[in-house]
């Protein structure tokens, strides 16, 4: 093991409970003095802790909507999160802010000590996590969060924090593009890109694709931006943002553990299944195999079943046997030492295609289309014989004249797989997968299109709005 290795398991032992902690502004939401807290930290300390936490925050927020795609199904029926009822996301919410608080904190040390990198990565963190309030709460706290004039914040309309993130990351660009920074980023402090400038820089313009394409139901989208924004994107694999420090491990290998100890979970859907396994499309995706383990042939001769969302394990077996297939440990994307993807080269490739698609440039759309299969295939280790079956195959690879949107979201959704991206693509496509139905059971009509706001926020805070019903779209899903 080199010594980079080593230095970063020893540092994710040593951000283990309060010293994960280190924000030093007392905001609405830290409202005790903590003597466990750091009053001062440096500014390699604070880039440690807000990359940790920007990786577990995606990782966070996909455990709950990985339900909403069908990506996972819980093995009991009824299940609050499976089925659309109204769940306290209070520890998500929270812990998206106390990492904002961070980044803030970072941000302003970085302003004050000339450190123009440290300064770039807060915006482009900052506006990553604005995102994942506004793409799943909407309105939200933020002008007056952090500047220590009150406790109970006003919640600032969607589409402005839109607009705030969309600034944030065009002046983190500015600022990693400058050459004068007092204090550089070290490979060993920076658990997403290593300290590496032109990944961070690419990775905001990855986050612009995204915000770009996000309002392609509204009258203001413009492909042509998303498709420059993709070009200054990540250019392969080794580009992907990334976290892969844990205290003990991937979390989502802990909950594939957990599942062994009887503490249920991380069951894979039918839909899910069905969408890789032949089933829904005629077409078994090599990458199946690469995702999930089979089902212990003493129980079934199907070696891939997937969950009923709303139905539960639907045996014969108890649940706690193999008879149905869940989160594998053997992943490459959910392994014990397996980083939490935050945006891949992958996603970027269908992020184009859809954008080249929608201006009309057929033949650019397609081979992204294939490229954006290829390096996912390529990034979870599929041989080359299957890959370019796979491609070859008559249903997929259709050639750019027969090439559908349907088609580019039909592999985006596997490219997205446990990414919080993936609920993003799911409403803009109105849940047109095929097959693609409302759970067994589900509290509401239609399909899910936010969450509720938190209890927790709701009982220190005033200002929070009343929650709409969850069938109940955001602005940029009109």
């Amino acid at each position: 093991m080199n010594m980079r290795k080593i230095y970063r398991y020893a540092l994710a032992f040593m951000m283990i409970g309060a010293s994960l902690s280190l924000q030093s502004c007392e905001d609405y939401f830290d409202l005790h003095e903590n003597p466990n807290l750091v009053s001062n930290p440096p500014l390699n300390a604070m880039l440690s802790t807000t990359t940790q936490k920007t990786g577990l925050n995606s990782q966070r927020i996909a455990a709950t909507t990985s339900f909403y795609v069908q990506y996972v199904a819980s093995p009991v029926a009824g299940n609050g999160t499976d089925t659309y009822q109204v769940t306290d996301l209070t520890g998500t919410w929270d812990a998206i802010y106390l990492a904002m608080a961070d980044i803030y904190d970072m941000k302003q040390k970085g302003l004050e000590e000339g450190a123009s990198d440290y300064v770039g990565v807060a915006n482009i963190m900052m506006a990553y996590h604005l995102n994942l309030i506004i793409d799943h709460w909407g309105d939200a706290p933020y002008s007056q969060a952090f500047d220590n004039t009150t406790l109970t914040p006003g919640f600032d309309p969607a589409q402005d924090l839109y607009a705030e993130a969309m600034r944030l990351l065009d002046e983190g660009i500015a600022e990693l593009n400058k050459t004068d920074s007092r204090i550089p980023l070290r490979d060993e402090d920076d658990l997403i890109h290593g300290g590496d400038k032109t990944k961070w820089i690419r990775t905001a313009y990855a986050f612009k694709a995204r915000m770009l394409n996000k309002v392609s139901k509204l009258s203001s989208y413009d492909p042509n931006a998303v498709l420059t924004a993709v070009d200054n994107s990540l250019q392969s694999n080794a580009d992907d943002a990334d976290m892969d420090v844990f205290a003990v491990r991937n979390p989502w290998a802990q909950i594939a553990q957990n599942n062994t100890q009887l503490v249920l979970g991380g069951w894979l859907s039918e839909q899910f299944v069905d969408h890789l396994n032949g089933t829904t499309y005629g077409v078994v995706d090599p990458r199946l195999s690469r995702i999930t383990d089979p089902t212990d042939p003493k129980f079934s001769l199907d070696p891939y079943i997937g969950t009923p969302n709303g139905v539960g394990n639907v045996g014969p077996r108890n649940n706690t046997d193999r008879d149905e297939v869940y989160i594998s440990r053997n992943s490459p994307l959910t392994g014990d030492l397996s980083p939490i993807i935050i945006v891949s080269y992958a996603e970027m490739k269908f992020v184009e295609a859809e954008a080249a698609f929608r201006a009309g440039d057929r033949d650019r759309a397609y081979a992204a289309y294939i490229a954006g299969i290829t390096a996912h295939m390529n990034k979870l280790g599929v041989p080359e014989g299957e890959r370019n079956a796979y491609l070859n195959n008559p249903a997929v690879g259709v050639g750019a004249a027969n090439l559908t949107l349907d088609l580019i979201f039909k592999e985006k959704y596997v490219v997205t797989y446990l990414n919080a991206e993936a609920w993003v693509d799911a409403r803009r496509y109105d849940y047109q997968y095929a097959d693609f139905t409302l759970p067994v059971g589900a509290d509401i009509p239609t399909f899910i299109r936010r969450v509720a706001y938190p209890q927790g926020e709701a009982s220190k805070n005033p200002n929070t709005p009343d929650s709409p019903v969850l069938s109940e779209r955001l602005w940029w899903d009109i």
